[in-house]
């Protein structure tokens, strides 16, 4: 089956301070790690960008921009993604530490038959909810997952995920809505998402110790 991804880097980075995705680390920006992994495990990659952005990284298929909302980011590049592709990717530019074999993970859990696939870890923290400064209630956390990206899906599905201009968190809640099936794979811990400072000298320090891929 042929494998395009999409890596969203559209953002502005208000909790960062700047577009996080294109700030150093470790010789290359952390967009380019994102779309090098991207590339090194889908047939096609089509990176978005912010307006008036010129990509400057690993090749890529097709590089768009974005929009105001992550979700129109990604129907910016779905409109990009070759017509051939039967499973499409969609990962965020601002986890540079994702590995080959997440890629791999997720677009073998949709081949065997699933609408969709992400890569989950188990939440280890007491959750509440909380209003104000006030706790509500502690929120059992049993069956409770993070979810990361890169999330698959089949290609048909997606695009009808997103045919009506819908807005979610992720891609994956847009198929959950269609009543699509939407698998889990074991997540990676180092796959994190660059947030804050201490996200990015954290990758740096993971870097460090080996290639993620």
């Amino acid at each position: 089956m042929r494998t395009c991804a999409i890596v969203v880097a559209a953002g502005a980075g208000t909790r960062f301070g700047a577009p996080k995705q294109f700030v150093p680390l470790r010789g290359a920006r952390v967009a380019h790690h994102a779309v090098a992994v991207a590339g090194a495990s889908c047939d096609d990659v089509v990176v978005v960008l912010p307006a008036d952005t010129t990509w400057d990284g690993p090749p890529v298929t097709a590089s768009v921009t974005g929009g105001v909302t992550r979700s129109e980011s990604v129907r910016c590049g779905l409109a990009a993604v070759p017509d051939d592709a039967d499973v499409i990717v969609v990962h965020d530019a601002a986890r540079p530490l994702a590995s080959s074999a997440l890629f791999r993970a997720v677009v073998a859990a949709v081949e065997t038959g699933a609408d969709g696939a992400v890569p989950a870890l188990p939440v280890s923290d007491t959750v509440k909810q909380v209003e104000g400064d006030r706790v509500v209630e502690t929120v059992d956390r049993d069956g409770l997952m993070a979810v990361q990206t890169p999330q698959a899906f089949r290609a048909e599905v997606l695009r009808k995920a997103h045919a009506e201009a819908p807005e979610a968190t992720d891609d994956a809640a847009l198929v959950e809505a269609l009543g699509g099936a939407v698998v889990v794979v074991d997540g990676d811990p180092r796959n994190i998402k660059i947030t804050t400072a201490l996200d990015l000298e954290l990758a740096m320090a993971l870097l460090s110790g080996g290639d993620a891929a």
